[in-house]
């Protein structure tokens, strides 16, 4: 049987040219007289070509794309229109495609391009000529109709080009309406526009529960089960009967609790810990699903298909339907439950000196919270007097806990410890608030144990030679560690070894920097030098937990990737062994599942972090007008995005950046002024005025009101956010609003353009009002500091003239006598000055200019 490797071996041979089917099959030694071996051929053939590992020309010969100065790719389109092809199968460098070069390609299809010949331009550019494989076949958007037409621009900003609808495929949308859009007719150039059908009509944008279900659609994401996959589920019975505890061990007679959050429905993982004389036993037990969603059934081609659970912000989308996630496998107390066990021995050095995965059957004697057992262990007397016998039992998680982590930490795993915000909504999904979610002693206990039976079952699956999915996060790039290291250089510190690094580098990075003012941008700009992790059929571990081997074992019932872990254990622990043919058949299967539910694992995050962001957008809507505190996150060559402490980013376009010219510097990632040489970089500490909220535009809009000095910094990330003044967490205002403030942010914008506080007060300036005393050059009054003014803080005025001119210069009497106009005049130079020492730049007198046009020419 001729397989892919084969196929490419020959084919990319210095001596191979492009062949015929016809020739290819007698150089690959296929008999012309066995239909079966020549069907088998080319539908591989076709496969390759649909994948990309091989080119069909149009004379019908067959090679691969590099030799043919082709590259096959997922094209990323910006929102400015032109992309990036990036290679699918070689680790070249992405190509750069033009908006001209795009041809009918769309955001993430799967395409072919051309290499240009001598662009010039130091990077490769192409042009595409071929999609092989369309990455969307809908679109969701605003429906606007015009005579015999409707256009739909797509929600997605990658996705530029407006869909064309008859009206006779409208199907009851109406103007305004979001719907969803089958494409029906792909473009073949760029200047075509694609076609479709109105599939379903959402409702109009601010319907409540419209943005959330054109999140849904948007990725693609089932909300609904097929009814013979329910049908499947209720098949399966709650009661357990003998014969589902054959080849068991009984471990009901066990403490074992769970833990996860108050509002947790599927509880796949359980715990418990015994203390030996010279170490610990640690069993992690997590609920058995394979035991019920068998290979291939129903149920398991639908998970395979979700590859994961989906966790909005206002419901869960499961991968198995709620009978199971949510009871037979969810791991509720006091009642008989089928799991698998990773039992766990440590001595007191911290070795793993023994270990065994089995099948088992248990009970759990209490469903605990995180905030239970935080208040427990925390000395809470309630708490403890409620769970009295257990307290023994949480002390000893706690001590080994705390024993794996130091183990963890000693070895060089990279800890990044970000807050995460957990967003309340009501029952129509408004937000409400949003919490802060603090990683306490309970988290960490849960975190350490998975982390520790996920290496275990990793490391076992690999000296066993199994067919196996691992989780691994392969090391940063050379060209990123170098940036990085020139970068942590500016504030005095050396990553070690950048050329060939070990996490315990990066460790030590963040431990040398801890409680200092750049600890915040130091780690924010090594998270995005860091690779993303996903799966793969081989192990190649786990940078940054610094684990040789590593999986995903302990969540079955959300993550696919998981049950496929428990199908290979359980078939290994049951039989002994597997066949030949059947190590064949999943080693073949595995890379297949691991793009797949790599695929599957980033929609996911997508789709959560998008209606994240609408919701968070929502609720600073209602804070439009206000100023908060916040840090500078990102920096673009466009502006700062700056993170409130609520966890709401905006951003702030450089073109508020008034008070000079700003160049980005990408190797301090930071905004620097042409003339001023000021700089905004990650980490900084700014105030802002909220300008704009838009759901429409995905975008919070900031205006930097002023930065915080290094001082308050300083004793900022001393105490921590959540102390800092005047700032709820929440994202509220500083003090209540008064109901003159209720009116909106109109009134409150005038008054600052026209020189008056809110209210209507006219604000008179004290005769400086600049730069705080300090002087600036040609001993005038030093520009304000940040070259911009707070909208409470009073305007600059003269009597009851604005200082800054109006269009057609200052308001100036002309009946005026000459001695006042004198006066007016030189009244006029002062503030000019002024001016210029306000905004950096220098200001000419138009209201002189234009008279001396008027004085009559001397003859």
């Amino acid at each position: 049987m001729i397989d892919r490797e084969q196929i490419l071996v020959l084919m990319r041979d210095e001596a191979y040219r492009p062949l015929l089917m016809e020739e290819l099959e007698m150089a690959l030694g296929v008999l012309g007289e066995d239909p079966d071996a020549r069907a088998e051929l080319h539908a591989l053939c076709e496969e390759m070509v649909q994948e990309g590992y091989m080119i069909r020309t149009r004379t019908k010969r067959y090679g691969v794309p590099e030799r043919m100065d082709l590259v096959v790719g997922k094209l990323q389109v910006k929102q400015k229109g032109f992309g990036f092809l990036v290679p699918l199968h070689t680790a070249e460098s992405d190509v750069y495609i033009g908006a001209v070069d795009l041809g009918g390609a769309m955001d993430g299809d799967r395409v072919v391009a051309r290499l240009k010949k001598n662009v010039g331009t130091g990077r490769r550019e192409g042009e595409i000529f071929r999609v092989l494989k369309r990455a969307h076949t809908q679109i969701v958007g605003v429906i606007h109709t015009t005579g015999s037409l409707g256009f739909v621009r797509s929600d997605d900003k990658r996705l530029p080009r407006e869909i064309v609808i008859p009206v006779d495929q409208l199907n009851g949308a109406v103007d305004g309406h979001k719907v969803v859009v089958e494409i029906t007719e792909f473009p073949t150039d760029v200047f075509q526009s694609p076609a479709g059908v109105v599939r379903e009509v959402l409702g109009f944008p601010h319907d409540p529960g419209v943005d959330i279900l054109s999140v849904i659609r948007k990725f693609g994401i089932p909300e609904h089960f097929p009814d013979e996959v329910l049908q499947a589920a209720e098949t399966i019975s709650y009661d357990l009967t003998d014969a589902d505890l054959v080849g068991r061990r009984d471990l009901r007679d066990e403490v074992i609790v769970t833990i996860d959050g108050a509002d947790a429905k599927d509880l796949d993982d359980a715990v418990s810990v015994k203390r030996l004389e010279h170490g610990y036993v640690l069993s992690v037990h997590i609920a058995d699903v394979t035991y019920y969603v068998k290979e291939n059934s129903l149920l398991d081609r639908e998970a395979y298909a979700r590859g994961t659970s989906v966790y909005l912000v206002d419901r869960v989308i499961p991968m198995l339907p709620p009978r199971l996630s949510n009871g037979i496998c969810s791991l509720h107390p006091q009642v008989d439950r089928l799991t698998l066990t990773c039992e766990m021995e440590w001595d007191d050095a911290m070795h793993l000196v023994r270990h065994d995965i089995y099948p088992s059957v248990i009970r759990t004697t209490e469903r605990m919270t995180y905030d239970a057992v935080r208040d427990l262990l925390q000395g809470d007397q309630a708490t403890r007097e409620r769970y009295d016998a257990l307290v023994p039992f949480f002390e000893g998680m706690k001590e080994l806990a705390l024993k794996l982590r130091h183990r963890r930490m000693e070895r060089g795993a990279v800890d990044f410890d970000f807050a995460e915000t957990k967003i309340r909504v009501d029952e129509e999904g408004r937000p409400l608030d949003l919490v802060r979610r603090e990683r306490s002693i309970a988290e960490m206990i849960i975190e350490e144990f998975m982390l520790a039976a996920n290496e275990t079952v990793a490391e076992h699956a690999y000296w066993m030679e199994l067919p196996f999915l691992y989780r691994v996060h392969e090391p940063p790039t050379l060209e990123k560690m170098t940036a990085l290291n020139e970068f942590v250089h500016l504030f005095g510190h050396h990553l070690k070894a950048a050329g060939n690094i070990h996490p315990r580098a990066l460790q030590d990075l963040l431990a040398a920097v801890r409680q200092t003012p750049e600890e915040v941008v130091i780690s924010h700009v090594m998270l995005r030098s860091m690779k993303q992790a996903r799966y793969a059929a081989v192990s190649l571990g786990h940078f940054g937990l610094a684990a040789e081997y590593y999986s995903h074992f302990t969540s079955p019932i959300r993550r696919y990737p998981d049950l496929m872990i428990h199908r290979i254990l359980r078939e290994t622990i049951v039989n002994g062994s597997l066949s030949e043919g059947r190590v064949a058949h999943l080693t073949a299967k595995m890379p297949e599942i691991a793009a797949h539910t790599s695929d599957r694992e980033r929609v996911a995050v997508d789709a959560e972090r998008e209606t994240d962001l609408i919701k968070k957008i929502e609720f600073m809507r209602d804070h439009v007008g206000e100023s908060f505190e916040g840090m500078v996150s990102g920096v673009t060559g466009f502006g700062l995005f700056v993170q409130l402490d609520n966890s709401v980013e905006g951003l702030i376009h450089v073109s508020q950046l008034a008070d000079d010219y700003y160049h980005y510097d990408d190797k301090q990632h930071a905004l620097i002024g042409e003339r001023t040489k000021k700089r905004y970089r990650i980490g900084d500490r700014v105030e802002v005025l909220v300008q704009a909220a838009s759901k429409e535009q995905m975008q919070i809009e900031f205006q930097l009101l002023s930065a915080v000095a290094g001082d308050e910094v300083r004793e900022y990330r001393r105490q921590g956010a959540s102390k800092k003044p005047g700032m709820p967490f929440s994202g509220g205002p500083r003090g209540k609003k008064t109901d003159g403030e209720r009116r909106g942010k109109s009134e409150r914008q005038r008054g600052s353009a026209e020189g008056r506080r809110p209210g209507g007060e006219r604000v008179v300036a004290n005769g400086q009002g600049f730069g705080d005393g300090r002087s600036g050059r040609n001993g005038r009054p030093a520009v304000a500091e940040y070259g911009r003014r707070d909208p409470e803080s009073p305007d600059v005025r003269y009597g009851e003239r604005g200082l800054l001119p109006r269009k057609g210069g200052y308001d100036v009497s002309k009946r005026a006598p000459d001695e006042q106009m004198r006066e007016e005049r030189t009244r006029d130079k002062e503030l000019l000055l002024q001016v210029e020492n306000l905004y950096g730049v220098p200001v000419k007198d138009k209201v002189r200019r234009r008279r001396r046009k008027k004085t009559p020419d001397k003859v």
